[in-house]
Parts: structure tokens; C-alpha cells; sequence
């Protein structure tokens, strides 16, 4: 049995993917009691570039804190899909963006789940919290951290006097993800 979770959250900078990943670490180490670590990468451009953030869940002392092979892809951009959607261990869980990401049916055998994030963020007049309903979305369909944690994570960790309108998304990303799995007919791409 693997003992740790390796996440990769990737799209391109300005849409939040390393506050993502932290939020998620930050869940599981402070709030859910277990190890966590977090390594990002981004291009010299803040805006833009590619931007990635690698996150281990254990419940055991990481040693190594580099991906090895993700059980986890949070995929924002056609870009991260194209650069990291092989990478993904077989029976793994592939997160997208719904409106940026068209995923090839020639993957290994992985479940993949849809969520038009930015859309759902850009109606709620905030485009910038596009991140946060993706951490709720991640929350809900993998269960790797419980939900109580998550939320405390991104209270804890946007900007003060933004927590509502963040709270808000992140919950947003949970019911959207939670009815999906209830669903009969399963989103999976």
C-alpha cells in the first residue's frame, strides 16, 4: 500500500495554483493532523507562465518531497494538460477546468472530473477565486482531507477581508463536486 498522496495542481500563473496547493498542505498538516509538503515551480513571468505546485499527503514522515508519479492531477490550463496528463499513475483522479481543458480519451485508466470553475467564479463576480472552488472541488471528489479542514485552510489563508467571498467559492466547489458524485450518471470526461 502507497503511503503518501502525491497531488500536482498546474495551470498558468495569476490563477492562484500555488495558494492552491498550500491551502490543500496547509489542510492536511495543521488541520487534519498529518504530513504534508508543498514544491513549486512557475516560469520568470508572473502572469501567464507555467506555474505548478507538488503536494504529499502522508500520514507517515515525508522523506522525499518531489513527485515520484501523482495519484492526483488538478489541471487548470490546456497547457498543464498537455505537459502533465501522462504523468498521472494509472487509476489515478484528473481534476480540469472544464472551459480550458479538452482531455484526450487515449489516457491510461484514470477517472476524470469536470468543473467549469472560472465560469462558476466569473458568476460570482470574482474571477480571481477561480483557485478556490477548485480546492472545494478537490476536497469533495477526493476525500483526502476532510471537509472541515479544507474550509478552515481557506479561511485561514486568503487575504483578510476576503474570507466570505472565498468561504463562498470553496463551497461553491464542494456542492458542485459532491453532486456530481451522487449523480447517476457521472461527469467523467
Amino acid at each position: 500500500m502507497k503511503k503518501n498522496i502525491e497531488i500536482r495542481i498546474a495551470g498558468f500563473g495569476g490563477q492562484g495554483i500555488i495558494l492552491a496547493g498550500y491551502i490543500i498542505g496547509k489542510a492536511a498538516a495543521i488541520y487534519d493532523n498529518r504530513y504534508s509538503t508543498l514544491i513549486q515551480s512557475f516560469g520568470p513571468e508572473a502572469r501567464g507562465s507555467s506555474c505548478s505546485a507538488q503536494v504529499i499527503i502522508s500520514d507517515s514522515q515525508i522523506l522525499y518531497p518531489y513527485l515520484i508519479q501523482p495519484d492526483v492531477s488538478v489541471l487548470l490550463s490546456r497547457d498543464a494538460y498537455e505537459k502533465f496528463a501522462n504523468e498521472l499513475v494509472d487509476g489515478g483522479t484528473m481534476l480540469i477546468e472544464k472551459d480550458l481543458v479538452q482531455p484526450k480519451h487515449n489516457l491510461k485508466k484514470i477517472s476524470i472530473y469536470a468543473i467549469p470553475a472560472t465560469r462558476l467564479a466569473e458568476e460570482m463576480g470574482r474571477r480571481i477565486v477561480t483557485n478556490i472552488i477548485m480546492v472545494g472541488f478537490f476536497s469533495a471528489i477526493t476525500g483526502i482531507i476532510s471537509y472541515e479542514a479544507t474550509r478552515k485552510a481557506v479561511e485561514t489563508s486568503v487575504p483578510r477581508g476576503t474570507e466570505e467571498i472565498n468561504l463562498k467559492a470553496f463551497e461553491t466547489g464542494f456542492q458542485y463536486g459532491k453532486k456530481l458524485l451522487e449523480s447517476p450518471k457521472k461527469s467523467k470526461v
